[in-house]
């Protein structure tokens, strides 16, 4: 169902006033699926938005999973977050240097962990190179630790008995963030191991399709026109998957956005659903 809608985008001009307040914490999310684009931590020290910190995607993670990224439990969560001095009622904004790729993950990470005030930076780091605004290049200032308590939300994370629930009674909508060529079959998985397809009766949104061409996303009028279009129905559950995990945060973040409360992430994604031989998948034409 949805509600009033309430914005989980901050703007560039919005961040700029607030920086230097003590309440606030800023994460570089930047995570770059593998050997594409170099090390996400090196970049951040090159150039990163001032005082904010490095979320690293991959470490603050469930390391025995054989599954890349995923979701840590809640006390590894507290821990790291404490560390890093953020503490609980902090107000968290998160970009990344893609635009909108990953910030994305890690926002819905911290609702995950039953965070409320965590926004993601409306056009990431170009939108604000582009208007020319501070950036540093030296780590971040220690920060005095904090006392965090991170508590799972269970109906924000989806399972692979709840994909194979939501895949044979089709009550629920599968809603896959991955390239359409991916998506069809028609191009392979970075992982070895991972067949091509994806899952049967899922609906094929790609990220791109939510954003408009400087990175910031669409109006809440085109995410709700998008997602129409697509064959979506926003009366009715919606969980979202991609390749693992990562850019399907992205339709999860757009369906906040215009308010939709039912909605889950499939937090294996094709990574486990594909590399699983004894589960169905299909290919489009």
């Amino acid at each position: 169902m949805a509600s009033p809608a309430k914005s989980w985008l901050v703007e560039t001009e919005w961040l700029n006033d607030q920086l230097g307040d003590p309440n606030l914490v800023v994460f570089d999310a930047t995570w770059y699926l593998p050997g594409t684009r170099g090390d996400a931590r090196e970049h951040y020290l090159e150039e990163h938005i001032p005082d904010s910190l490095f979320f690293d995607i991959d470490d603050i993670s469930d390391l025995s999973s054989p599954l890349p990224h995923m979701l840590p439990n809640p006390i590894k969560f507290s821990s790291r977050m404490r560390r890093l001095g953020v503490g609980d009622g902090m107000k968290i904004v998160i970009y990344d240097h893609l635009d909108l790729f990953s910030a994305a993950r890690a926002w819905w990470m911290f609702r995950a962990m039953g965070v409320s005030e965590v926004y993601v930076l409306n056009g990431g780091m170009r939108k604000w190179t582009d208007e020319d605004r501070l950036v540093d290049d030296y780590p971040h200032r220690p920060r005095i630790e904090k006392h965090f308590t991170a508590r799972l939300a269970p109906e924000l994370v989806a399972s692979l008995e709840q994909i194979r629930s939501a895949q044979q009674s089709k009550k629920s909508q599968i809603i896959d963030a991955r390239p359409a060529d991916r998506f069809k079959g028609l191009a392979p998985e970075p992982r070895a191991g991972v067949r091509r397809g994806h899952i049967p009766h899922s609906v094929n949104i790609p990220r791109g399709a939510l954003l408009n061409e400087n990175g910031t996303m669409k109006s809440n009028d085109d995410i709700r026109e998008v997602l129409l279009d697509a064959g979506i129905h926003l009366d009715q559950p919606i969980i979202t998957s991609c390749g693992s995990g990562i850019t399907a945060a992205i339709p999860l973040l757009a369906l906040a956005q215009i308010g939709h409360e039912d909605y889950k992430l499939y937090d294996g994604s094709w990574a486990e659903w594909g590399a699983d031989k004894s589960l169905p998948i299909a290919v489009s034409e």
